[in-house]
């Protein structure tokens, strides 16, 4: 069971040293933030006020499912605050008994305009909005999953490798053998097998479109795992986390197209033994980069990236000078290399890692299949 308490205390805590009496939390259209299901469980859209007195309040959309879902000290119905964010601010504030003059942190994401309309509407208190500060805490706290996390990761991952297992058979027993066959295969398998959907669009492109590093369309009615190379970009929703893995399907590859699966592979092998705690995840990205470098191929995006409620949470696997994370244990993240090519197409392999205190381990069975 997930403890909500425990995770709402460290932010009290935070809040505490911050000198913040409220702190807002939105996941409404426009302003979405996961981490509002990370404190409370309730699963759309809302608005959580933490108060440093440690008091938790929940103000739903749909206020059955919040009775059924939500897990906080007081639950009040949006529509008591006319479904207005501004009002409801002033009307959790009385009811919490915010004293005048105290400092309220609202979402980084806030638009200037609707910072105005809070500091317009509630002079008697500062209202801080800024892009470091809790939200930042937030996603320190979010990047290294706890007890329940993992134990949910381990069996979305097992979901994960047996839709993986069926993709395979059925690509190469000719069952699937377009893109939007195996878009809605992966949907369907999902569902089947208890998950809550796709925790994003699937990826799914044929020889001709496998260059893209996110094709667009996602999927068509183009053929799928033909001769060249094919790549399929997906991920389960399991209990509000998503996995996310990428294969690639090699059918007769030319030397062009074996040597972008030779080096993708090698990329791959390599990040995943310099996997330790303490390391950057900069550095990782920078010993890919130099491989691949050594060949004359750039890979055009990051090396991997954290996940959870999100598809892409910290920390961020990339060569860029501002990166700061470091590997720690708990952490639960892909390494994605990959490589594309106009003419030849595209090559990527994409897994989910966990690492713990003995050392990484590959939660996924995503892999290059030769057909």
């Amino acid at each position: 069971m997930i403890d909500y308490l425990s995770r709402r205390q460290k932010m009290y805590d935070a809040m505490a040293r911050e000198g913040i009496a409220l702190l807002l939390i939105e996941d409404t259209e426009g302003r979405r933030d996961p981490a509002l299901r990370w404190f409370c469980g309730h699963p759309q859209d809302a608005l959580l006020y933490l108060s440093v007195d440690k008091r938790s309040l929940l103000v739903p959309w749909d206020i059955n499912m919040a009775l059924l879902y939500g897990n906080a000290d007081i639950t009040v119905p949006y529509r008591e605050f006319e479904r207005q964010p501004v009002s409801a601010a002033k009307g959790v504030l009385e009811k919490l008994r915010i004293p005048p003059g105290s400092k309220i942190e609202i979402p980084p994401v806030t638009s200037y305009p609707l910072f105005l309309d809070y500091v317009g509407a509630l002079t008697d208190y500062d209202i801080i909005c800024r892009n470091t500060g809790l939200h930042g805490e937030i996603e320190k706290l979010r990047a290294v999953k706890d007890e329940e996390e993992i134990r949910i990761y381990r069996k979305a991952a097992e979901i994960t490798n047996d839709v993986i297992t069926l993709l395979e058979k059925n690509v190469r027993s000719g069952r699937i053998h377009t893109e939007v066959d195996a878009a809605l295969f992966i949907e369907s398998a999902s569902r089947k097998r208890g998950c809550e959907g796709t925790g994003f669009t699937t990826l799914a492109a044929g020889p001709e479109r496998s260059f893209g590093i996110h094709a667009f369309p996602p999927y068509t009615a183009a053929p799928f795992a033909g001769k060249g190379l094919s790549i399929l970009d997906f991920g389960l929703k399991y209990a509000g986390y998503t996995t996310d893995v990428t294969l690639t399907f090699a059918r007769d590859p030319t030397p062009a197209q074996e040597k972008l699966i030779t080096l993708t592979e090698k990329a791959y092998k390599l990040a995943l033994g310099l996997v330790v705690d303490g390391t950057g995840t900069r550095d990782i990205a920078l010993a890919v980069d130099y491989l691949f470098s050594k060949s004359r191929k750039t890979m055009p995006h990051a090396l991997g990236h954290g996940i959870g409620l999100e598809e892409h949470e910290s920390p961020a696997i990339r060569s860029r000078a501002d990166n700061p994370w470091v590997f720690c244990p708990g952490m639960v993240f892909t390494l994605e290399p990959g490589l594309y090519d106009p003419i030849h197409g595209g090559c990527r392999l994409e897994n989910d890692i966990l690492l713990t205190d003995s050392g990484a381990e590959v939660l996924t069975n995503a892999a290059i299949i030769r057909l």
